[in-house]
């Protein structure tokens, strides 16, 4: 039962925290520091990513769609039944290689430097740290922005720049939404197309890390655990995008910036008393 109770509280976390700007990483190291919960292992880790992948392919499937057509140049009566499907933004000349470009940067520091990070930048006081710094860098970056274009105007230049950004996100407390939209904001994207973009570029990281960790599993071990996490993170994660790109529309991250300050403090109040 206490794991069931467990399963239903991280999959709450990760489908929240992964797609809002407040670091997912550093709420699923924190949660069982601060409550004294034991670590589920790899096969909650698989559940909570595919959990994730699922909320992004039913959110943005009509993006995706839209961009296949864009790289395949669908034509005639194939592209008007896509077209009727319907999309909420123009897209960017050759978009799907833009996405590409800026998804190898992380996937090579992901190679590279995975291990070192899980065995250095896992204490809670840093990640206290890099919740506060990037949740105020996130704040300023937004506010001192000058531009605010739509997402059909990005290069590839400021996508690949982006993508570099997005290796920060292996460090817990970062947040891969966070730094990916503070990069989108600092090349001129308005707030709502920097989400957007950050949810689309971060789908192929997610589905490629999915992968790698579901090789490592054994199939025959899932159980309702496992099936529960999966849903109620897709289900999270489909409900925090959703309200994220509606209240980018009229607000800042002034809020986001906020929550990591307030909660970086108590992690170090805690850290302290320990």
């Amino acid at each position: 039962m206490t794991d069931i109770f467990h399963s239903l509280i991280t999959g709450i976390v990760q489908g929240v925290t992964e797609f809002l700007p407040i670091s997912s990483s550093a709420h699923l190291v924190l949660l069982p520091y601060i409550f004294g919960w034991k670590y589920q292992g790899l096969i909650m880790d698989v559940a909570l990513h595919f959990g994730t992948v699922i909320a992004l392919l039913a959110f943005f499937w009509r993006d995706w769609v839209a961009i296949f057509q864009q790289l395949f140049k669908i034509r005639g009566r194939k592209k008007d039944i896509i077209d009727s499907l319907h999309t909420e933004f123009e897209l960017p000349k050759n978009f799907f290689w833009q996405i590409i470009l800026a998804t190898i940067p992380a996937g090579i520091a992901g190679f590279l430097l995975q291990d070192k990070v899980e065995q250095y930048f896992h204490s809670p006081f840093l990640i206290a740290i890099n919740l506060g710094i990037f949740g105020l860098a996130l704040w300023l970056v937004d506010y001192k922005a000058k531009q605010d274009k739509k997402i059909e105007k990005i290069t590839f230049k400021q996508s690949f720049l982006i993508g570099v950004a997005q290796c920060l996100a292996l460090v817990p407390g970062v947040s891969r939404s966070g730094i990916t939209m503070l990069a989108s904001r600092g090349a001129g994207l308005n707030r709502s197309d920097a989400a957007r973009f950050s949810f689309l570029l971060g789908t192929p990281a997610m589905i490629g890390a999915f992968i790698l960790e579901i090789r490592k599993i054994d199939i025959s071990s899932l159980d309702l655990a496992f099936i529960l996490s999966v849903a109620v993170s897709a289900i999270a994660g489909f409900l925090a995008i959703k309200y994220l790109l509606n209240y980018l529309r009229k607000a800042d991250f002034r809020f986001f910036a906020y929550y990591r300050l307030v909660l970086a403090i108590i992690v170090i109040i805690i850290s302290m008393l320990r």
